[in-house]
């Protein structure tokens, strides 16, 4: 279901906006659950943040002392310019009618979108009906709110006239930031604080912990050692799922561009009868699973982010490889797996960005690419210093690539981008592995210098689609 554009906007001008990065506290705890969430397509940024953002707004407005009557939505800068091939319009509505995507069926989401037009109304928080016509979400793309790339204001009328707005951004992952919220507080109590790959490091040279422990040993500060072993199989069931899902769907992927999905022909392609059997295809099979999840995540369906929705099939795919094709492999691996993927995109997510509209597709892919190489050196043997290593060499050689989807759909080149990532990780990985672990670019060198790259990224090169591939390929 796509909402109206504006008028004149395919003739609209653009600059580079003038944007204030939202501060960052490199000292606040991250949790792995934050990081990985499962949610639907086709993108983190785009779709689950300005969900949940919708979500959260809908509950407030349902504490107002006046009833809402109407509720609009303003969209600006990369949500407006690309907002409708991410269905940022649709998972918008959603949101506001109470849905969330971690409980969202994807299946069912284009009858509750299709009911909601027709009758030209939501209930608001699942619980209150108002008026929604087709032009209460606007979209500006020649505005950007100066604190971030992707902005949404959402205005509720109520019942005695009084007006009650609110401004979210929506910085990556999945994440959001109300504007005027108090920072989140800070004080969770961790074992091991760590805020960069040095710390990481130290912390292992101190206590002789693997990375991936002490990432285990600071989640006990949210939940017990269980409940994080259940939520990493969880996690690992809905990547692996999502494998599957994608392999054995055919047709063509939504949004105009007449994509179709390959994973399927290419799993039957493939010659040898199981991965591995044939070492000439092992590549392919890589390239396959990462195809799978980034197919179902254009396509809508359900994904982990990792460390977004737009990246969300690098990790699955070497994740896959290390299950299939190494020796050894185990249940706990799989969760050494995550845990160390995950701290290091803990310091991306503290250093720089893990947003395209602020940091370009190195933001996205470079960082799965980076959590995945130094993921799969852990796996298979690695000490701290080449996982560092493996980390620091996924970003180095992914340094300045640029965001610039096709139509504003997470498609072309995205898709295949993915591939990319993931057969670099584990290339990255053994080159660490090959190696005692120094090197000379640092980790933390390489993640500073992806965040003064992304800075100095033209806005068009970062998640706009006005530039590069978006304006070079003639839409069909």
């Amino acid at each position: 279901m796509q909402w109206p554009a504006p008028a004149g906007e395919k003739d609209r001008m653009h600059t580079d906006p003038v944007t204030t990065p939202l501060d960052r506290d490199v000292h606040r705890p991250i949790s792995v659950a934050e990081l990985f969430t499962i949610g639907i397509g086709p993108s983190s940024s785009h779709t689950v943040g300005p969900m949940r953002a919708a979500f959260d707004f809908a509950q407030r407005a349902l504490g107002l002392e006046s009833a809402p009557v109407r509720v609009t939505c303003d969209l600006y800068g990369s949500l407006a310019l690309t907002g409708r091939g991410h269905a940022t319009d649709t998972a918008t509505i959603l949101g506001l009618a109470g849905w969330e995507p971690e409980r969202l069926d994807p299946d069912a989401a284009p009858a509750i979108l299709r009911d909601i037009a027709e009758g030209g109304q939501v209930m608001l928080g699942g619980t209150h009906a108002i008026a929604f016509p087709a032009d209460a979400i606007v979209f500006h793309p020649r505005a950007f709110l100066p604190e971030h790339p992707n902005g949404m204001t959402f205005t509720a009328t109520c019942a005695d006239g009084r007006v009650h707005a609110e401004t979210y951004f929506s910085i990556g992952g999945g994440a959001i930031l109300r504007k005027g919220a108090p920072v989140a507080a800070t004080n969770v109590a961790v074992r091991h604080p760590f805020a960069s790959g040095l710390d990481l490091l130290a912390i292992g040279d101190a206590t002789g912990l693997g990375i991936a422990d002490i990432v285990r040993a600071n989640e006990e500060a949210w939940r017990s050692p269980a409940e994080t072993d259940a939520f990493l199989d969880a996690v690992r069931g809905a990547m692996s799922a999502c494998i599957d899902r994608g392999i054995a769907q055919e047709g063509v992927l939504p949004g105009g561009l007449k994509v179709r999905r390959r994973a399927h022909r290419l799993a039957e392609s493939l010659t040898g009868e199981r991965p591995g059997s044939n070492p000439a295809e092992v590549f392919e099979w890589v390239s396959l699973w990462a195809l799978a999840v980034n197919e179902e995540n254009a396509a809508g369906g359900r994904v982990v982010t990792a460390p977004t929705n737009g990246a969300a099939g690098v990790l699955p795919a070497v994740l896959r490889f290390y299950e299939t094709l190494i020796p050894g492999a185990t249940p706990q691996g799989a969760r050494t797996f995550l845990l160390t993927a995950a701290a290091i995109g803990m310091l991306y997510k503290k250093r720089a960005s893990i947003s395209a509209a602020e940091m370009g597709c190195q933001g996205e892919v470079g960082v799965a690419c980076s959590m995945a190489a130094g993921a799969l050196a852990a796996v298979l043997g690695g000490s701290n210093r080449q996982i560092e290593n493996a980390a620091e060499i996924g970003m180095e050689h992914n340094l300045g690539l640029t965001c610039d989807p096709i139509g504003g759909l997470v498609q072309i080149p995205c898709i295949e981008r993915n591939t990319m990532g993931a057969v670099k990780a584990i290339n990255a990985a053994y080159l660490a592995l090959r190696g005692d672990g120094s090197h000379v670019v640092s980790l933390d060198a390489v993640i500073e210098t992806m965040r003064q790259t992304g800075e100095d990224m033209r806005s068009q090169y970062k998640e706009t689609s006005l530039g590069g591939l978006a304006v070079n390929v003639v839409e069909c």
